[in-house]
Order: structure tokens, then C-alpha cells, then sequence
């Protein structure tokens, strides 16, 4: 029996992964990533990357990032601390799935990880003060693939839990295209 639970999300390659806890009255001990489990499930077993990221308020959102070909990045990302909403937007232009989205509220209080496949944007926003989120890329960065798509597109249809006026992100990722004004990209 594998030692995680997976469950599809709105988009089947996204996925939420649940590792079992081994609970007693201290807590829990969990594997929250075993290689040879997830080769056996056919997900991303090896990473070249661990990212971390803080942020200060609720309401501070992150994204919609994603890196071109050849240097796409599958990502499995979890919360040590607080609480978010989490969104994957399909941006393979011959997918079934192209500019649908995917999402999920992760919380430091679970073990539960997000699994974004190649050619997938992710963002997220922040639903708590002080929020940890942990994150694993397939891929170095690579400044030169790095692409984004604005947060707030209305083609995508994403209802992020805060107002775009009381959003706190990046100038750089308030300057993001829309999905329909991105250059051609292959996967």
C-alpha cells in the first residue's frame, strides 16, 4: 500500500498529494516525499531545487509564474505555516485543459502537497499573516525561461479570496501579460 493518498484536481495532472501521518500522543512522523513511491504513482521523483518563501500579510499574492521549455518546472509545493489559496493554470497551447485553472487551499496544518506538472503557471495567495510556504522544483531557475501570466486575467476566471485592490504583489508580477497576449510556447 503507497504511503500517500492522491487525489485529482479539477485538471487530473494537478494533483493534491496526502502522505499518511504515523500519529501517536506527541504528533506525527510523515515521509513527505519518498522517490521510489512517487516513480511507482508515475509523478516527479527528483528535484533540483528547494524554494522557500515568506510573506508577512494575508492577502499578499504570488505569481502566476511558469519557465519555458527547455527549462520547465514541475513544482510540489506545501505550506510549513499559515494558510493558502493555491492555483495551477494550464498554459500548453494544445491541451484540452489550455487556460483552465486548477486550485486548492494548503494549510501548515496538514501535510498535504500540490503537485504542478510542466507547462502549468502557479501562483498563490495568502490566506494568514506570517505564511511559509515550501516548494520543490523538477529544474534549476533560469532567468531567461522565466515567464508569468497577470494574476487577475479575467479570461482565466480564478476567484482569489482578496479584492485587486487590497492584493499585495510584486510590481514585476503586476505587469505579467494576459494569457492570450503570450508569445507561442511549446512544451
Amino acid at each position: 500500500m503507497n504511503a500517500v493518498q492522491v487525489q485529482e484536481l479539477a485538471i487530473p495532472e494537478v494533483k493534491l498529494l496526502r502522505p499518511k501521518l504515523h500519529e501517536d500522543a506527541r504528533g506525527y512522523v510523515t515521509e513527505v516525499i519518498n522517490e521510489k513511491r512517487m516513480q511507482e504513482l508515475g509523478l516527479p521523483s527528483r528535484f533540483a531545487q528547494e524554494n522557500q518563501s515568506m510573506s508577512r500579510q494575508a492577502g499578499t499574492l504570488r505569481g502566476l509564474h511558469f519557465q519555458k521549455s527547455p527549462d520547465a518546472q514541475a513544482k510540489l509545493v506545501r505550506v510549513l505555516r499559515g494558510k493558502i489559496f493555491d492555483v495551477a493554470v494550464d498554459v500548453r497551447p494544445n491541451s484540452p485543459t489550455y487556460g483552465r485553472h486548477a486550485s486548492a487551499i494548503l494549510s501548515g496544518d496538514e501535510v498535504v502537497q500540490m503537485l504542478i506538472p510542466e507547462g502549468f503557471a502557479h501562483g498563490f495567495c495568502t490566506l494568514t499573516d506570517d505564511t511559509i510556504v515550501q516548494y520543490k522544483v523538477t529544474a534549476f531557475y533560469a532567468p531567461a525561461s522565466e515567464a508569468g501570466i497577470l494574476w487577475n486575467d479575467p479570461d482565466l476566471g480564478i476567484a482569489w479570496p482578496v479584492a485587486p485592490e487590497a492584493a499585495l504583489l510584486s510590481p514585476k508580477d503586476g505587469l505579467l501579460p494576459r494569457l492570450k497576449d503570450l508569445p507561442p510556447l511549446t512544451w
